[in-house]
């Protein structure tokens, strides 16, 4: 059974940074690509940025470019999100997705939702 689980999330101030991280069991986490998404109140979930499974490609929207930074440590098992100069339209559930498919060594943040395993998502509130 594959289970994804974020932590890491809280309040900060618009202009701070936080970093999320995620472990996923029940796979062969270096044998799969992962992600990070958001979803805010009232809005559809938001890809943010993916990593291919060695960590050498990654993938970043618009929206959060220059400011979030996605890293891995396969022999932790862990996935990161270093997110810096927080504004407050950052506020959402992050969640953290594992690919359930084969991507060689590239990643995406637009497969079907089904194309993923996913956590509980972990909340980040930025107050301005």
């Amino acid at each position: 059974q594959v289970q994804v689980v974020e932590s890491g999330g809280g309040l900060v101030q618009a202009g701070g940074s936080l970093r999320l991280s995620c472990t996923a069991s029940g796979l062969r986490f270096a044998d799969n690509f992962m992600a990070w998404f958001r979803q805010a109140p009232g809005k559809e979930r938001e890809g943010l940025s993916c990593i291919s499974r060695s960590g050498v490609n990654t993938l970043y929207a618009d929206s959060v470019k220059g400011r979030f930074t996605i890293s891995r440590d396969n022999t932790k098992r862990t996935l990161y999100l270093q997110m810096n100069n927080l504004k407050v339209d950052d506020t959402a559930m992050y969640y953290c997705s594992a690919a359930r498919r084969d991507a060689g060594d590239y990643c995406s943040i637009s497969w079907l939702y089904s194309d993923y395993y996913w956590g509980q998502g972990t909340q980040v509130t930025v107050s301005s």
